[in-house]
């Protein structure tokens, strides 16, 4: 049997070789972009998924299938780092009523359902703000870590790190918050109802800025889940899994100011446009001056 004027074996050798230098520049194709992608997968520390990859490489990429980057990064096992478990704060209550001032109510009187509405986002920097405390524990001890995030561009304006939960490290927070800006009137800051934001004091540098408190329902951690994922993200990033790696606090320590820079000036947030936080908020009060 002939084709084309092939015999049926010359005409199948042929038919084999294409399929297989197809296959060829295929693999081919795909080192070559695995090449371009591996390099900011490493200096990322696997904490990129496909999807910060493509943003974070931009024009490098452009034209390939995120599917065809998603295959070849699971092909070479570069998995990003996924969430984990989150460190729920103390709990606290002095029998005062809390608002929460960042949750709407919708009633459906039609079908006679209420629901709740969270309302994270804002139109421009220092309009809510939100703070919680994590614990991080070695062999050595614990460190916890009390920040303050900007729920407009998920930034990190001010944290502490200490070997205890106290008073004293909430006032160094705030005093270092307090600090950067002269005008803060109206600001929204939303915590969950831990002891040290029922705490008198607390409270009055709130009122003497001008600054509308506000609280988690109690129990429901949901209510300020920013803050909790930042801590799951964190965590999981920088500290899971490398415990062990740090011998003292100290080393802790250093590696948690790190992540924070880190996350601020370098991790790419894919819901605000491809920026990182602070790259997203001078582009705000750029455009406000």
């Amino acid at each position: 049997m002939k084709v084309a004027g092939l015999s049926k074996s010359t005409y199948g050798y042929y038919r084999s070789k294409k399929h297989l230098n197809a296959i060829q520049r295929k693999e081919n194709k795909d080192k070559e972009i695995l090449d371009i992608i591996k390099p900011t997968f490493d200096k990322h520390k696997s904490r990129y998924g496909y999807r910060r990859i493509i943003l974070s490489l931009k024009g490098k990429l452009t034209g390939i299938n995120h599917k065809r980057i998603q295959r070849i990064m699971r092909d070479n096992g570069l998995y990003g780092k996924q969430a984990k478990n989150k460190y729920h704060s103390y709990k606290g209550d002095n029998g005062e009523s809390k608002e929460n001032l960042l949750l709407h109510k919708e009633v459906d009187e039609i079908n006679h359902k209420t629901t709740y509405v969270r309302e994270f986002d804002a139109t421009g920097p220092n309009q809510k703000w939100t703070t919680d405390v994590s614990e991080f524990k070695i062999s050595e001890g614990k460190l916890y870590l009390s920040p303050i995030m900007d729920m407009y561009d998920r930034s990190i304006i001010s944290f502490d790190i200490s070997t205890s939960p106290n008073f004293e490290q909430t006032k160094r927070m705030i005093d270092s918050a307090f600090n950067q800006y002269d005008n803060l009137e109206g600001l929204i800051f939303h915590s969950d109802q831990g002891w040290q934001y029922q705490m008198a004091q607390y409270k009055k540098w709130l009122n003497d800025k001008g600054i509308k408190q506000s609280f988690s329902r109690k129990g429901n951690c949901m209510d300020n889940s920013l803050m909790e994922n930042f801590f799951g993200i964190m965590k999981n990033e920088m500290f899971y899994g490398e415990e062990v790696t740090f011998e003292t606090l100290d080393d802790l320590k250093a590696a948690m100011e790190e992540y924070i820079r880190y996350y601020n000036e370098e991790r790419i947030n894919t819901k605000r446009k491809g920026l990182t936080p602070l790259e997203y908020r001078y582009q705000s009060l750029s455009i406000t001056i």
